[in-house]
């Protein structure tokens, strides 16, 4: 009875150190900030930038005088990142609220782009997405949102896997960029990337391709954010979590869209899309080769 209750024992406890095991390698994500502080710092002009409610929301503004910006204290590489966000609201023409993710390098930068384009009161709010891989850009897509972005919180975010790129509102899909590098196309899979956002000036492009210029008179505009969430590998930090196929957003789930994903992703671009970079003959006399392939 006494080798059998010594062999229960080293038995649990050859469970528990599998289990703790187990569970290191789990441990492959952070947790959702629990203020703004600790998670992000001021990157341009901090008397622009508020805390709101201790800390977790804050408000950008804008003014004559400057914009602002803020990013993650860390860099990412793969997982699911999204903040919700309320727009500056009424007249916001030539002003563009940006929420990205950026590699940080010069020649071989690595992006994924949400800018909202002010508009003229009463018109559609425009969010245009983009796409830079190993430093090539130029993937423009624009949607108009189906909702006032700037009358409550909406949810946005970037889902980023090695399968494919997903950029969500409210959780349905308004850009898919799959990864095709088995076709010779350029996928971001090497460099990790820091989250940031601005609000700044851009009347030269930003609403009707700089038509409308921005009325100081409304000045200053906010934006505001809150819920920052982030779910992804920390780089420095475990080196097998990139990799790891535990990671909830490299299952089985997460490699293409649902079939209501699907639909509502079809919705959108049949009855909200505005621009796509594949379709645009004066920039592109030759379709570029990853347009129309299957990005569902």
């Amino acid at each position: 009875m006494k080798g059998l209750r010594s062999l229960n024992v080293i038995g649990l406890f050859v469970i528990w150190i599998l289990s703790y095991v187990v569970a290191l390698c789990m441990v492959v994500v952070s947790g959702r900030p629990a203020t703004f502080l600790e998670d992000f710092r001021v990157t341009w002009a901090d008397n622009h930038v508020r805390q709101l409610d201790g800390g977790r929301g804050i408000q950008l503004v804008l003014d004559q005088s400057s914009g602002c910006g803020f990013a993650s204290r860390r860099q990412y590489l793969f997982g699911k990142v999204s903040m919700k966000i309320k727009l500056v609201p009424g007249d916001s023409a030539g002003t563009v609220t940006a929420f990205y993710m950026n590699s940080d390098t010069d020649t071989i930068r690595d992006e994924l782009d949400f800018e909202f384009l002010g508009n003229r009161s009463g018109q559609p709010y425009t969010v245009q997405t983009n796409i830079y891989a190993h430093g090539k850009g130029d993937r423009e897509q624009r949607v108009n949102l189906w909702f006032d972005p700037a009358a409550d919180f909406h949810t946005y975010s970037i889902r980023w896997t090695h399968s494919l790129i997903v950029f969500g509102v409210d959780d349905i899909p308004i850009r898919v960029y799959k990864n095709q590098e088995a076709k010779g196309i350029p996928y971001p899979k090497q460099q990790p990337m820091g989250i940031y956002s601005t609000l700044w000036e851009a009347d030269d492009w930003a609403t009707r391709g700089g038509l409308e210029k921005i009325d100081w008179n409304k000045a200053p505009f906010y934006a505001y954010y809150k819920d920052f969430d982030i779910e992804g590998c920390p780089v420095p930090g475990p080196a097998n979590c990139p990799w790891n196929p535990n990671n909830w957003w490299e299952g089985p789930a997460h490699r293409a869209l649902s079939p209501a994903q699907a639909k509502n992703y079809q919705w959108v671009k049949a009855n909200h899309m505005i621009y796509d970079y594949c379709t645009d003959k004066s920039r592109y006399p030759q379709t570029p080769p990853e347009c129309g392939l299957d990005n569902l």
